[in-house]
């Protein structure tokens, strides 16, 4: 039988991944509550459906299961519903390469004892009545999968707070060659998703493969008998963004505002005693909303090609400064500097330092995938001009997905940006005109190469997240 669950690089062909279209919960993001929901702006619902993330589902179909979707985009475009889109119609896509959790979570919930469980453990997490419970096991799977999405019920009523961050699949688990490391999110409002996750993971079919290959973090032993203030330095807590399975021996963690030391410790000890990796690389990240995760200030193009934040490329410390800051005239500059540490399996106790992002990723490129140190290229946010770099950068400008090697998908809007991918040699191109060349035959996904697919993104970038953020490959080939 053909794997259906590995993922040994970020650039090889995409052959399955997780997503969720925005939901109802999106369009219920009110000021008061954005940031504390890890938004930044509110958005347009209908917009960042029909005109923008729909572009998204059409271009992964197309890549990864055409037949879903070739001859069919007129009739697809002209359905004011757009049900071709929604899990619990019976006109929807249905593919089991683009998968939709939202049908997952239905799924499973079809089981009497997992409808029980799981209602029983949401309604603890917000804090719910009994009489909640009864309320929401009673509903048909279908719609109790949209209200714990949502948090609102068919009739209309807000129960729980939406968990708007969910169509930031990447943030909920990382596949590690043919294992699935499991998130903890670092902040409450992610705390449902992740539920909701476990427990389609260990309980839908899709997963029974690999069910002995799911990795759960374990949590400091000794966190509740901490004093509060203490406790929140010594949390373990892990997302997505923060994990880049870059070779099938060499794992990236980043250490970020969401991603701890404590976890990354955890993570280091499981797979290196399960053998699952050689090499665990940790890169330290300032501790800043601009970053967040790692893979916002860098992603992979190509074997040789990577796109990253150039301020946060090479030491920024000059000479002078370090005598100055030894003085005592200068503060350290320290936490807004990249620290990288890389971990062997087998030496855990001879961790080696790395001296800038730079040089990890040509290193990546030269020792894990075989290119030649010539070949080795860097794109840079913004053009790396200033002040782009930091601009398109907010905008998720390194924040890309590669659905094949040279093939990625971003935002339209990061003009510097895709003026250096032109610069180095890369068609760029609307999604839409690319789906209808695709639907004309003038293109095909077997052949398209060195192209950044820009998908439109006035309402996506205002929700602090891109393509690669909007995926979960769980089976890519070609490495």
């Amino acid at each position: 039988m053909e794997n259906l669950i590995k993922v040994s690089s970020e650039v090889g062909t995409l052959r399955r991944l997780l997503i969720h279209s925005p939901d109802s919960g999106l369009g219920k993001v009110v000021p008061s509550k954005a940031q504390d929901w890890l938004f930044e702006d509110i958005v347009h619902l209908d917009t960042m459906r029909r005109q923008e993330y729909d572009y998204y589902v059409k271009t992964l179909l197309y890549f990864l299961d055409p037949d879903k979707i070739k001859s069919k985009l007129a009739a697809i475009d002209a359905d004011p519903q757009r049900n071709f889109f929604k899990p619990d119609n019976p006109e929807y896509f249905n593919s089991d390469k683009v998968i939709e959790l939202q049908k997952l979570l239905s799924d499973i919930l079809e089981n009497d004892l997992v409808r029980m469980k799981l209602v029983a453990a949401a309604c603890a997490i917000e804090k719910e009545w009994y009489s909640t419970h009864d309320e929401l096991f009673n509903l048909p799977p279908i719609e109790l999968a949209k209200t714990l999405i949502s948090g609102s019920t068919p009739s209309g009523e807000m129960l729980f707070p939406p968990i708007p961050n969910f169509i930031f699949t990447r943030d909920i688990g990382i596949t590690i060659n043919d294992h699935i490391l499991l998130n903890r999110p670092k902040k409450q409002a992610r705390t449902r998703e992740a539920l909701l996750v476990q427990y389609i993971f260990f309980n839908h079919p899709i997963f029974e493969s690999v069910r002995q290959n799911l990795i759960e973090i374990p949590d400091n032993e000794t966190l509740f008998l901490l004093p509060e203030y203490e406790a929140n330095e010594a949390q373990t807590t892990l997302e997505g963004g923060d994990v880049m399975m870059v070779a099938k021996n060499h794992l990236l963690i980043g250490i970020s505002e969401r991603t701890t030391v404590n976890a990354a410790k955890q993570v280091i000890k499981i797979l290196f005693q399960k053998k699952v990796v050689d090499k665990i690389t940790l890169v330290k990240i300032p501790n800043k909303r601009d970053y967040m995760h790692i893979d916002t200030v860098f992603t992979q193009v190509k074997r040789d090609t990577w796109v990253l934040l150039g301020s946060l490329a090479k030491s920024q410390l000059k000479a002078e400064d370090q005598v100055l800051i030894k003085a005592g005239l200068l503060p350290s500059k320290k936490a807004e500097e990249v620290h990288i540490v890389q971990f062997r399996r087998g030496q855990e106790h001879e961790p080696r330092e790395v001296e800038s992002l730079e040089a990890l990723l040509r290193e990546i490129s030269i020792h894990d995938l075989g290119c030649n140190p010539l070949d080795v290229k860097f794109i840079y946010s913004g053009n790396n001009e200033f002040p782009y770099g930091a601009r398109e950068q907010w905008t998720d400008s390194c924040n890309l997905l590669a659905v094949k090697e040279g093939v990625v998908i971003g935002y339209d809007r990061n003009d510097k940006t895709l003026d250096a991918f032109r610069e180095m040699g890369y068609e760029t191109i609307r999604m839409q005109d690319l789906l209808n060349d695709f639907e004309t035959g003038k293109r095909s996904p077997e052949t398209i190469n060195n192209t950044f697919i820009m998908l439109p993104s006035a309402e996506l970038s205002r929700a602090r997240g891109g393509s690669h953020c909007m995926s979960m490959p769980i089976l890519r080939s070609g490495f």
